[in-house]
């Protein structure tokens, strides 16, 4: 793994943990590159913007303004569309398997998705799709007067200081690289080699290998306008774009939204844009608080969009997880409480708020998970408190008689775990793990 984190512009702290090759016990070093996958992608919607700012390029234009030779159905999907997989356009790639439609050759790939319906009309979803990035690819070719890769090392990597990155190219693991860290999973609980590569015209989707310090440096570019000249083009760059019933799209509850090749952590307190690539890597920038933190890693499940808000509780005590960040405004109300009271009140501090704020109410599966925060941080009878609390407001709800049952078990008190396993069996015949919990408890009695 290789860390860098840059505060007021600048990089105020680099780390490198760990081993490139694992076969040959080869250590991560400030020269290791590694495969950033669809952070790839952050480069290509910088390039994008560069060309709108170039006035050759309008996000609202549909794409056969620039390019001729599409199917009827996908020649009103507008460049914002492509940009932030909202086009409807079908997938010349299976991201299942992470490999191209046709097993044999890109050429035959590209004749088949040209050929497939569309998978939504434009602007009704959000699903990612590497086709978008194939088309913006061609486009900068064309309207840059160069190829992607080129305008993309002149336009960027030469102006941000990423002599490695531009060593690397856009091969990815294709080519053979000096100092590059392999990609590894585990498959089976086994550790495994992992290869990863796309033909060039997909290597605006995928096909960059950085330095954690580089990558760092071009975040400062970018803020410091060496990139992009205006701030309308920074702010188009990272505001998510709307769906036709006017809501975002993303990932997941945390990667909610996504922009011009930019995922976006949308939320109150501390958003973020947040580039993330193969499950491995990822860069998280924190606009409001003018703090930047870059990961990569060689593993695929590595997912460090799921720490890196941990890693910046450190600049920024707020976010820490166990000072209640991430929690909703009503469990942080609640947590304010019980911090103060203790958490063996959980059900009267809730009373005492529900009584003095009608409309106040707990969400199950937010309880539920502030339950299992607790338990992470070692605080297992305060999450216990909650989970009865979970209990009392939801008294038919299978899961949170199941949660109970889990501590009461982890306590080592097995007849009140039974007690709450049979009942969450009894609420939902389908638990399963109920259903074993309750063999496994009643067989050590």
């Amino acid at each position: 793994m290789q860390l860098a984190i840059v505060k007021n512009g600048e990089i105020i702290k680099t780390g490198n943990y760990g081993l490139a090759n694992v076969q040959d016990s080869i250590p991560v070093d400030s020269r290791t590159l590694f495969t950033i996958n669809s952070i790839t992608k952050a480069f290509t919607g910088i390039a994008i913007m560069q060309l709108v700012e170039a006035g050759k390029l309008k996000l609202s234009s549909p794409v056969s303004s620039y390019l001729n030779d599409l199917p009827d159905s996908w020649k009103a999907v507008t460049i914002q569309q492509l940009l932030s997989h909202t086009s409807g356009i079908p997938d010349i790639v299976d991201e299942v398997e992470t490999v191209l439609i046709s097993p044999f050759s890109f050429e035959e790939s590209w004749k088949q998705v040209q050929a497939l319906p569309m998978a939504f009309k434009p602007g009704e979803q959000f699903r990612y799709n590497q086709t978008n990035y194939l088309l913006l690819g061609r486009i900068i070719d064309t309207l840059g007067g160069m190829p992607f890769t080129e305008f993309i090392t002149k336009g960027q990597l030469l102006k941000s200081n990423m002599p490695n990155t531009i060593r690397a190219g856009f091969g990815a693991n294709k080519e053979v690289i000096m100092h590059t860290a392999g990609g590894y999973q585990y498959k089976k609980g086994k550790l495994t080699n992992m290869f990863f590569s796309f033909e060039y015209p997909l290597q605006t989707a995928a096909g960059m290998s950085s330095t954690a310090t580089e990558i760092a440096n071009w975040v400062i570019a970018l803020q410091n306008k060496q990139l992009l000249n205006e701030e309308a083009s920074i702010d188009a760059l990272w505001t998510p774009a709307k769906l036709n019933n006017g809501r975002i799209g993303g990932f997941t509850r945390l990667l909610n939204g996504y922009a011009a090749g930019w995922p976006i952590v949308a939320r109150q307190e501390h958003p973020a844009t947040a580039p993330v690539g193969g499950g491995r890597s990822a860069v998280f920038v924190y606009p409001n608080d003018n703090l930047s933190i870059v990961v990569l890693t060689n593993l695929l499940g590595g997912s460090p969009d799921a720490f890196i808000d941990e890693i910046a509780g450190f600049y920024i005590p707020d976010m820490k997880e166990s000072n209640g960040f991430g929690l909703s405004s009503s469990i942080k109300l609640v947590r304010a409480e019980l911090e103060k009271s203790g958490y063996n009140n959980a059900i009267t501090a809730f009373e005492k708020i529900k009584k003095s704020n009608k409309t106040f109410e707990l969400n199950e599966n937010e309880v539920n998970d502030w339950g299992y925060k607790l338990i992470k941080y070692k605080r297992i009878t305060d999450a216990l408190e909650l989970f009865k609390l979970n209990v009392y407001l939801y008294p038919t709800s299978a899961n949170a008689f199941d949660s109970l049952g889990e501590i009461y078990a982890e306590l080592g008190n097995n007849t009140l775990a039974i007690i709450n396993y049979e009942q969450a069996f009894k609420l939902n015949p389908k638990n399963s793990n109920a259903e074993e919990q309750i063999k496994i408890l009643k067989a050590k009695k």
